[in-house]
């Protein structure tokens, strides 16, 4: 470990490397963690300068973080959002439906929580709850399954063609992983409220999602409409490339000015055809 005066020698960074060579401190995991913090504020800097422009222009902007249970999709947009102005940005994590929101349209209650003009919403899970959690936990019936997948390109089509911008990200877990954050949940008193039944359900059930997930990737993933995957076993990873990945879409003024590297890494983020797992 450093002691005191290892600090009190240091006048930067590169000293404080030297030191812990000459003394086989290990500072691996430190140096990781501080590049992560390092680029991480660089790609925020990205996207509020890419907000102000989203606001300038009146655009509209809807982002749809899909994914199993324990995939990173909170953290991540967490990540995105918190320094981004408030004011012409939301998360939306809808709740179960109510019973009048049952006899609606199933997309009714979504197209209320669409952005408006100038901009951006964060789906913390979508209206794709019924292409895969629903039939999978047996939310929904057969027919609703059906008339859904047969509706949702075609709802998307129009979103498209009324000018608002849909980024689709399916955060992609392994199995293994899964059932290693689900136990770190139960261990930590702070996020023991994210863990519940159905969470381990998932496990049990990860053939039969994995079927629904496939079938949706082949009926909605469009030329306007494209699903992007981004592999999350390592959490900060798939953070940093998943906001690199927005950046990617857009050209807006000052782009690249804060010397971030702006490409996501296709080892990481990949579209649905090339998906392998």
């Amino acid at each position: 470990m450093f002691k005191l005066e290892d600090f009190q020698k240091a006048k930067s960074r590169s000293d404080l490397i030297n030191i812990a060579d000459k003394q086989n401190i290990n500072i691996k995991a430190g140096l990781r963690n501080q590049r992560y913090v390092e680029e991480l504020k660089l790609l925020q800097v990205e996207l509020v300068n890419l907000q102000r422009w989203v606001a300038k222009k009146r655009m509209r902007v809807a982002v749809i973080f899909e994914g199993r249970d324990a995939a990173g999709k909170g953290g991540s947009i967490k990540r995105f959002t918190e320094h981004l102005n408030p004011r012409s940005m939301r998360v939306v994590a809808l709740s179960k439906p109510t019973e009048v929101e049952q006899g609606q349209w199933y997309f009714r209650r979504y197209i209320k929580e669409l952005p408006n003009p100038g901009e951006i919403v964060f789906f913390d899970r979508s209206w794709y709850n019924r292409a895969v959690v629903e039939p999978v936990m047996g939310f929904c019936d057969k027919k609703q399954y059906q008339e859904f997948m047969l509706q949702v390109s075609e709802f998307e089509h129009m979103l498209y063609e009324d000018n608002m911008v849909l980024i689709k990200f399916w955060f992609s877990i392994s199995k293994d992983e899964q059932q290693r954050r689900f136990s770190s949940r139960l261990k930590n008193p702070l996020k023991r409220w994210k863990f519940s039944p159905v969470d381990m359900k998932g496990q049990e059930l990860w053939d039969k999602y994995t079927h629904y997930k496939e079938q949706m990737f082949s009926k909605t993933h469009t030329p306007f409409s494209p699903w992007i995957i981004v592999k999350t076993d390592d959490k900060r990873t798939a953070r940093l490339e998943s906001i690199r990945h927005m950046l990617s879409v857009f050209d807006y003024p000052g782009k690249g000015s804060s010397k971030a590297v702006l490409l996501p890494d296709p080892n990481v983020i990949v579209k649905y055809y090339r998906y392998f797992r």
